[in-house]
């Protein structure tokens, strides 16, 4: 249960935020409480000197009067925690006072209460996060620019380097940027290529925010857009047949592998069709899956999945 000083802070910000609210309705935001209790909170704040007006009428209710000032931020032991933890899982140099992520948090703690701090920066230092050497975190200035264009429909012209070393500028309409596997895509319509593209933000040397501005497609989803764009276009193609119909089988099935349907001819099988540029990494893929399958094409896709069974086939034997 929260404490009459939280609760009179939460009570802050509901009349910052809506102008003229009620005390019924203030009862309301403040998680089912009374009225009398409501005004209680009110009453906390004034004695702290904070300027809370009341209008009577049919359109009054109470309002921050001027000179009011931010309410202080006051975290509860478990959103502290929780808050290092989410950082400790995304960002494993949290405990590095160099580190932007690390400083930041550092300033987070050193304004909590001096119990609550001890805690928070036990956890921070004492937690050993395994770090994901598949991740590539962007440069912030970088992805705060793509943030404010996707935020405003603004086009960009990014400087792009890609995997092999191949440099190039191109001018692209940001429609969303998307966190996969702990890596950022830009999902986008390059005027350059004249086609949809998801570009890695961390192989983005710079960005210029240009005057144009866009509109998004319709009813666009970020990150089944983004899944459909990763399966398809690769210089190696996946047909693989499923011993279950896809309402069984959807939930083993990542949409990066590609678009799952049923089977022509075959009751209560699926087809499974795709592209990937690393077939070994899209056969281990495959074997997640729990129900019979077979690989149909392409040859590289078979390939890979023979060097796996005589890998698994050579280990049992052992």
């Amino acid at each position: 249960m929260a404490s009459p000083t939280a609760r009179a802070l939460m009570a802050y910000e509901a009349v910052q935020g809506s102008p003229g609210i009620t005390a019924d309705r203030l009862a309301e935001r403040l998680g089912g409480v009374t009225e009398r209790a409501a005004r209680r909170y009110i009453a906390i704040l004034r004695e702290a000197g904070i300027p809370i007006e009341s209008v009577r009428g049919p359109y009054g209710g109470y309002r921050v009067g001027r000179g009011a000032r931010p309410a202080p931020l006051i975290f509860t032991q478990a959103e502290a925690l929780g808050l290092v933890m989410a950082v400790l899982d995304g960002h494993h140099q949290a405990g590095d006072a160099a580190d932007p992520v690390g400083s930041a948090l550092g300033k987070i703690v050193r304004v909590l209460p001096e119990r609550l701090g001890a805690q928070v920066e036990a956890m921070r230092h004492t937690a050993a996060p395994a770090p994901d050497r598949s991740a590539a975190r962007p440069d912030p200035e970088i992805t705060s620019g793509l943030v404010q264009a996707c935020a405003q429909s603004l086009r960009v012209r990014v400087d792009y380097r890609t995997g092999t070393g191949r440099e190039w500028t191109a001018e692209v309409d940001p429609w969303a940027i998307v966190v996969r596997h702990g890596r950022w895509y830009l999902l986008c319509h390059s005027h350059t290529a004249a086609a949809r593209r998801a570009y890695r933000i961390d192989r983005i040397a710079a960005v210029e925010i240009l005057a144009g501005a866009f509109r998004p497609p319709d009813g666009l989803d970020p990150v089944a857009a983004l899944d459909e764009h990763l399966a398809a276009g690769w210089a190696h193609t996946a047909e693989i047949l499923i011993e279950a119909s896809p309402a069984e089988i959807h939930e083993w099935i990542s949409p990066a592998l590609g678009a799952l349907r049923p089977a022509l001819g075959r009751s209560g099988a699926s087809l499974l069709t795709g592209t990937t540029d690393n077939p070994f990494w899209y056969a281990h893929q495959l074997t997640a899956i729990p129900n019979p399958y077979r690989i149909l094409g392409g040859p590289e896709l078979l390939a890979a999945a023979r060097r796996i069974a005589d890998r698994l086939r050579t280990a049992a034997d052992g």
